[in-house]
Protein backbone atom coordinates (compact mmCIF):
# COMPACT_ATOMS: atom_id res chain seq x y z
CA UNK A 1 0.00 0.00 0.00
CA UNK A 2 1.31 3.39 -0.87
CA UNK A 3 1.04 5.70 1.72
CA UNK A 4 2.54 9.45 2.14
CA UNK A 5 3.69 11.87 4.86
CA UNK A 6 0.38 13.64 6.53
CA UNK A 7 0.97 17.66 6.36
CA UNK A 8 -1.80 19.26 6.28
CA UNK A 9 -5.17 18.53 8.22
CA UNK A 10 -5.12 17.27 11.51
CA UNK A 11 -2.95 14.21 11.53
CA UNK A 12 -5.78 11.78 12.79
CA UNK A 13 -7.97 13.28 9.63
CA UNK A 14 -5.07 12.74 7.11
CA UNK A 15 -4.70 8.86 8.16
CA UNK A 16 -8.36 8.27 7.96
CA UNK A 17 -8.87 10.58 4.92
CA UNK A 18 -6.08 8.58 2.89
CA UNK A 19 -7.14 4.99 4.07
CA UNK A 20 -10.69 5.45 3.70
CA UNK A 21 -9.49 6.48 -0.21
CA UNK A 22 -7.35 3.08 -0.61
CA UNK A 23 -10.13 1.10 1.15
CA UNK A 24 -13.12 2.43 -1.25
CA UNK A 25 -11.01 1.85 -4.59
CA UNK A 26 -10.31 -1.67 -3.96
CA UNK A 27 -6.41 -0.94 -3.29
CA UNK A 28 -7.23 -3.03 -0.14
CA UNK A 29 -9.70 -5.77 -0.89
CA UNK A 30 -12.14 -7.16 1.69
CA UNK A 31 -10.33 -9.44 4.31
CA UNK A 32 -7.18 -7.81 3.70
CA UNK A 33 -5.12 -6.86 6.63
CA UNK A 34 -3.77 -2.97 6.97
CA UNK A 35 -0.30 -2.45 7.21
CA UNK A 36 0.42 -2.77 11.35
CA UNK A 37 0.10 0.65 13.63
CA UNK A 38 3.90 0.49 13.92
CA UNK A 39 4.44 1.07 9.79
CA UNK A 40 1.57 3.30 9.31
CA UNK A 41 3.13 5.48 12.28
CA UNK A 42 6.23 5.36 10.01
CA UNK A 43 4.87 5.72 6.59
CA UNK A 44 2.60 8.85 7.27
CA UNK A 45 5.11 10.53 9.71
CA UNK A 46 2.72 10.80 12.29
CA UNK A 47 2.36 9.31 16.01
CA UNK A 48 0.61 6.06 17.05
CA UNK A 49 -2.23 8.19 18.93
CA UNK A 50 -3.19 9.68 15.49
CA UNK A 51 -3.29 6.09 13.43
CA UNK A 52 -5.27 4.56 16.53
CA UNK A 53 -8.05 7.68 16.40
CA UNK A 54 -7.97 7.08 12.15
CA UNK A 55 -8.57 3.37 12.76
CA UNK A 56 -11.44 3.50 15.24
CA UNK A 57 -13.22 6.00 13.23
CA UNK A 58 -13.11 3.02 10.22
CA UNK A 59 -14.27 0.94 12.33
CA UNK A 60 -17.09 3.29 13.47
CA UNK A 61 -17.53 3.86 9.50
CA UNK A 62 -17.60 0.06 8.52
CA UNK A 63 -14.67 -0.72 6.93
CA UNK A 64 -12.52 -1.95 9.04
CA UNK A 65 -12.79 -4.63 11.82
CA UNK A 66 -10.43 -4.02 15.04
CA UNK A 67 -9.92 -6.95 17.37
CA UNK A 68 -7.58 -6.66 20.50
CA UNK A 69 -3.99 -8.79 19.33
CA UNK A 70 -5.54 -9.21 16.11
CA UNK A 71 -4.60 -7.40 12.55
CA UNK A 72 -7.03 -4.86 11.64
CA UNK A 73 -8.92 -5.95 8.35
CA UNK A 74 -10.37 -4.27 5.80
CA UNK A 75 -14.47 -4.96 5.27
CA UNK A 76 -16.45 -4.98 2.58
CA UNK A 77 -18.63 -1.59 2.88
CA UNK A 78 -21.22 -2.76 0.92
CA UNK A 79 -22.22 -5.37 3.80
CA UNK A 80 -21.24 -3.52 6.96
CA UNK A 81 -21.04 0.29 5.92
CA UNK A 82 -24.28 2.48 6.11
CA UNK A 83 -25.66 6.05 4.60
CA UNK A 84 -23.34 8.73 5.93
CA UNK A 85 -20.69 6.75 3.02
CA UNK A 86 -23.13 7.51 0.50
CA UNK A 87 -21.23 11.30 -0.62
CA UNK A 88 -17.93 9.71 -0.38
CA UNK A 89 -19.22 7.35 -3.26
CA UNK A 90 -20.55 10.14 -5.55
CA UNK A 91 -17.28 10.33 -7.10
CA UNK A 92 -14.53 7.77 -8.22
CA UNK A 93 -10.77 7.72 -6.99
CA UNK A 94 -10.07 9.70 -10.54
CA UNK A 95 -12.80 12.44 -9.13
CA UNK A 96 -15.21 11.47 -11.26
CA UNK A 97 -19.22 11.33 -10.84
CA UNK A 98 -19.28 7.47 -10.11
CA UNK A 99 -22.66 7.64 -12.35
CA UNK A 100 -23.97 4.12 -10.36
CA UNK A 101 -24.21 5.46 -7.62
CA UNK A 102 -25.56 8.78 -8.98
CA UNK A 103 -28.30 6.15 -10.26
CA UNK A 104 -28.73 4.90 -6.82
CA UNK A 105 -29.35 7.70 -5.46
CA UNK A 106 -32.34 8.82 -7.61
CA UNK A 107 -33.74 5.53 -7.28
CA UNK A 108 -33.97 5.92 -3.52
CA UNK A 109 -35.20 9.27 -3.84
CA UNK A 110 -38.01 8.25 -6.44
CA UNK A 111 -38.20 5.47 -3.90
CA UNK A 112 -38.97 7.46 -0.51
CA UNK A 113 -40.40 10.14 -1.53
CA UNK A 114 -43.93 9.32 -2.86
CA UNK A 115 -44.05 7.06 0.50
CA UNK A 116 -43.05 9.92 2.50
CA UNK A 117 -45.50 12.19 0.64
CA UNK A 118 -48.55 9.33 1.19
CA UNK A 119 -47.69 8.98 4.84
CA UNK A 120 -47.39 12.82 5.27
CA UNK A 121 -50.79 13.26 4.03
CA UNK A 122 -52.40 10.30 6.82
CA UNK A 123 -50.15 11.80 9.62
CA UNK A 124 -48.96 15.27 9.27
CA UNK A 125 -50.42 17.44 11.84
CA UNK A 126 -52.28 20.75 11.23
CA UNK A 127 -49.50 22.95 11.43
CA UNK A 128 -47.07 20.57 8.92
CA UNK A 129 -50.36 20.34 6.33
CA UNK A 130 -49.93 24.45 6.27
CA UNK A 131 -45.91 24.48 6.34
CA UNK A 132 -46.09 22.36 3.33
CA UNK A 133 -49.11 24.50 1.42
CA UNK A 134 -46.94 27.66 2.14
CA UNK A 135 -43.72 26.41 1.10
CA UNK A 136 -45.16 25.04 -2.10
CA UNK A 137 -47.12 28.60 -3.01
CA UNK A 138 -44.07 30.00 -1.72
CA UNK A 139 -42.00 28.51 -5.11
CA UNK A 140 -44.80 29.99 -7.59
CA UNK A 141 -43.41 33.45 -6.30
CA UNK A 142 -39.65 32.73 -7.50
CA UNK A 143 -37.83 31.44 -10.98
CA UNK A 144 -34.33 31.73 -9.52
CA UNK A 145 -33.25 28.21 -9.06
CA UNK A 146 -30.87 28.55 -5.98
CA UNK A 147 -34.03 30.15 -4.30
CA UNK A 148 -35.98 27.20 -6.02
CA UNK A 149 -33.87 24.71 -4.76
CA UNK A 150 -33.50 26.04 -0.97
CA UNK A 151 -37.03 26.13 -0.53
CA UNK A 152 -37.38 22.58 -2.12
CA UNK A 153 -35.17 20.97 0.55
CA UNK A 154 -37.58 22.91 3.25
CA UNK A 155 -40.74 21.56 1.69
CA UNK A 156 -39.30 17.88 1.39
CA UNK A 157 -37.38 17.89 5.28
CA UNK A 158 -40.87 19.22 5.95
CA UNK A 159 -42.59 16.23 4.06
CA UNK A 160 -40.46 13.75 5.62
CA UNK A 161 -40.83 15.09 9.03
CA UNK A 162 -44.81 15.06 8.24
CA UNK A 163 -45.02 11.39 7.46
CA UNK A 164 -43.35 9.90 11.02
CA UNK A 165 -40.95 7.87 9.43
CA UNK A 166 -37.19 7.89 11.42
CA UNK A 167 -35.75 5.76 8.72
CA UNK A 168 -37.01 7.72 5.77
CA UNK A 169 -35.54 10.97 7.88
CA UNK A 170 -32.32 9.67 8.45
CA UNK A 171 -32.27 8.66 5.03
CA UNK A 172 -32.74 12.09 3.96
CA UNK A 173 -30.18 13.36 5.84
CA UNK A 174 -27.70 11.16 3.89
CA UNK A 175 -29.16 12.41 0.92
CA UNK A 176 -29.17 16.54 1.65
CA UNK A 177 -25.47 16.00 3.21
CA UNK A 178 -24.62 14.60 -0.63
CA UNK A 179 -26.51 17.37 -2.38
CA UNK A 180 -26.02 20.52 -0.59
CA UNK A 181 -22.08 20.49 -1.54
CA UNK A 182 -22.88 20.86 -4.94
CA UNK A 183 -26.66 22.35 -4.69
CA UNK A 184 -25.66 25.39 -7.51
CA UNK A 185 -24.01 23.27 -9.57
CA UNK A 186 -27.07 20.32 -9.88
CA UNK A 187 -29.74 22.85 -9.52
CA UNK A 188 -29.77 23.87 -13.66
CA UNK A 189 -30.24 19.92 -14.06
CA UNK A 190 -33.30 19.80 -11.69
CA UNK A 191 -34.88 22.83 -13.23
CA UNK A 192 -36.98 21.42 -15.11
CA UNK A 193 -38.37 19.44 -11.44
CA UNK A 194 -37.99 22.52 -9.11
CA UNK A 195 -39.57 24.53 -11.87
CA UNK A 196 -42.97 22.85 -11.54
CA UNK A 197 -45.20 24.64 -8.85
CA UNK A 198 -48.51 23.46 -10.94
CA UNK A 199 -47.01 19.99 -9.57
CA UNK A 200 -45.80 20.89 -6.29
CA UNK A 201 -48.58 22.57 -5.47
CA UNK A 202 -51.15 19.68 -6.38
CA UNK A 203 -48.91 17.77 -3.82
CA UNK A 204 -49.34 20.43 -1.20
CA UNK A 205 -53.16 20.13 -1.57
CA UNK A 206 -53.39 16.29 -1.38
CA UNK A 207 -51.48 15.97 1.62
CA UNK A 208 -52.97 19.13 3.17
CA UNK A 209 -56.66 17.11 1.98
CA UNK A 210 -55.48 13.54 3.57
CA UNK A 211 -55.32 12.50 -0.03
CA UNK A 212 -52.28 9.54 0.40
CA UNK A 213 -52.49 7.27 -2.97
CA UNK A 214 -53.31 11.37 -4.99
CA UNK A 215 -50.04 12.43 -2.61
CA UNK A 216 -48.11 9.67 -3.66
CA UNK A 217 -49.09 9.88 -6.97
CA UNK A 218 -48.44 13.38 -7.75
CA UNK A 219 -44.91 13.12 -5.90
CA UNK A 220 -43.95 10.56 -8.44
CA UNK A 221 -44.35 12.26 -11.28
CA UNK A 222 -43.07 15.27 -9.46
CA UNK A 223 -39.41 13.69 -8.75
CA UNK A 224 -39.45 11.89 -11.82
CA UNK A 225 -38.58 15.20 -13.95
CA UNK A 226 -35.90 15.53 -11.94
CA UNK A 227 -34.80 11.82 -12.53
CA UNK A 228 -35.12 12.56 -16.24
CA UNK A 229 -33.16 15.12 -16.40
CA UNK A 230 -30.06 13.53 -14.57
CA UNK A 231 -30.77 10.03 -16.78
CA UNK A 232 -30.38 12.39 -19.83
CA UNK A 233 -27.34 14.29 -18.60
CA UNK A 234 -25.27 11.53 -17.63
CA UNK A 235 -26.77 9.85 -21.08
CA UNK A 236 -24.88 12.38 -23.15
CA UNK A 237 -21.82 12.49 -20.77
CA UNK A 238 -21.47 9.07 -21.47
CA UNK A 239 -21.77 9.63 -25.28
CA UNK A 240 -19.20 12.02 -24.99
CA UNK A 241 -16.47 10.25 -23.24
Amino acid sequence: MDLIPVRRQSASEGVFEQLVDRLLSGEVSPGQELPAERVLTEALGVNRQAVREALKRLAQAGLVRIHQGEPTRALDYRRSANLDLLSRLLFTPQGRPDARVIRSIMEMRASIGPDAARQAARRASAQARHDIVSIAREMQDTDELDSLASHDLRFWETIIDASDNIAYRLAFNSLRETYEPMSSALSPLFASELSASGLRVTLAGHINEDRSDEARDTASQLLALGTAAMNEAFASFETKE
